[in-house]
């Protein structure tokens, strides 16, 4: 997705470079029609003045070189104009002359001004999207048995990255373990705890045996380094991280969870979207007031071409223009469900459609479908779990 994105954004720049370029033959036949018509019009008229409308709009579309070279030719008009008007002796053309001459040079400042504004913004926002990568690491299309996608939206427009995490790393046993989570804010301020929360998940990741183990290692972890990241002195007890661990085995349809606080992930097995509610929810990580003996896994069923929606809260409580909440799972539902990509593509496109502009908050989704077919299938009464909602769902597999 990074790369499709790069490529989009080159395609871009030079479609627009070559628009722009194009389009200079319109102040350039702008000048043509005012100094032809000045010419055949009575002295008493004087369109001259209006030259300044050439480098004016030569700004809007193209960068310096080609405004000062219209404005250049503006001048010149005006120059040949005079000419045919009682000559460059008058004070009237003289003044024509010299004020279009300081405006086009204006025009051109400012212009230059705006291409090194966006040098640097460009620039921004490149660093910004390579502290993205190498602060989430994108996982793989294909990690073990499983198919995986994803999609990250910033709140701040100038960011490719705010307080959303996610991670995917492989373990020992073997299996694959994932944790998605949001840190408390939004935006830069942020990052710093968000790079906290995944280094230690990526070094616990193969070293603990068991997701509680894990979990607990990442709530001593993020304590003990949280005043390293964040100013802790003025708002006690507001830096926590909502994080969701989970442990999904290579050779086993029964995957395990520890639920910090997020919201539940969405589960789509056979047509339905079951929304799995931890039965033993703990609180944030950051809290630093939970013993590791209370982290307590919350097992259940993910069989082969089941699919785990995984999510942060910028996505559920994305507002409409009317202020209606983003209904993910009965959205989910009506979506067909053929790879975690499609998925992808469909909640992507209605959630912009529903929010009609750029989101509040920064929004992240984690798309799995296991699509290994020789499992050990022990019998569970996973899908039963307290609390569980279906969801039929309304498209085509």
């Amino acid at each position: 997705m990074g790369d499709m994105d790069a490529r989009r954004v080159s395609v871009d720049r030079l479609v627009g470079r070559s628009s722009g370029q194009g389009l200079v033959a319109i102040p350039l036949a702008l000048i043509v029609v005012i100094t032809v018509v000045d010419i055949h019009s009575p002295s008493t008229i004087h369109l001259g003045p209006l030259l300044v409308i050439a480098p004016a709009l030569t700004a809007s579309i193209a960068g310096p070189r080609l405004t000062a070279l219209v404005g250049v030719v503006a001048v010149a008009a005006q120059v040949f104009i005079a000419v045919f008007h009682g000559g460059l002796a008058t004070a009237n053309h003289i003044a024509q002359i010299i004020a279009l001459s300081v405006l086009s040079a204006l025009v051109v400042f400012v212009c230059h001004v705006r291409e090194r504004r966006d040098r640097e913004l460009s620039r921004a926002r490149s660093v910004a999207e390579t502290a993205q990568l190498a602060l989430l690491r994108p996982p793989p299309r294909r990690i073990g048995p499983l198919r995986v996608a994803w999609l990250y939206m910033t709140a701040e427009d100038e960011t490719q990255i705010g307080g959303d995490l996610f991670a995917v790393a492989r373990a020992a046993h073997p299996s694959t373990r994932v944790i998605i989570g949001d840190v408390r804010g939004k935006g830069l301020a942020s990052i710093g705890e968000a790079s906290v929360v995944l280094g230690s998940f990526r070094e616990g990741a193969h070293r603990y045996a068991t997701l509680p183990e894990l979990t607990a290692a990442l709530e001593v972890s993020v304590c003990r380094d949280l005043e390293d990241v964040a100013d802790t002195r003025h708002d006690p007890g507001e830096h926590f991280t909502t994080a969701l661990v989970l442990d999904i085995p290579d050779d086993d349809s029964q995957a395990e969870m520890i639920d910090c606080g997020h919201p539940p992930p969405l589960l789509l097995h056979d047509h339905q979207v079951t929304v799995l509610y931890p039965r033993r929810p703990v609180p944030p990580l950051g809290m630093c007031e939970l013993p590791a003996a209370s982290h307590r896994t919350d097992p259940f069923a993910f069989e082969p071409d089941d699919i785990l929606l995984l999510y942060t809260d910028g996505v559920i409580e994305a507002r409409s223009p009317t202020g209606a909440f983003y209904p993910l799972a009965e959205r989910v539902a009506s979506f067909p469900t053929s790879s975690p990509d499609t998925l992808l593509r469909h909640i992507h496109d209605d959630l912009l459609h529903h929010i009609g502009g750029q989101p509040a908050d920064d929004a992240a989704l984690l798309i799995i479908e296991r699509t290994a077919s020789h499992l050990h299938r022990p019998h569970l009464p996973a899908r039963t779990l307290d609390g569980r909602r279906r969801i039929h769902h309304g498209g085509s597999s």
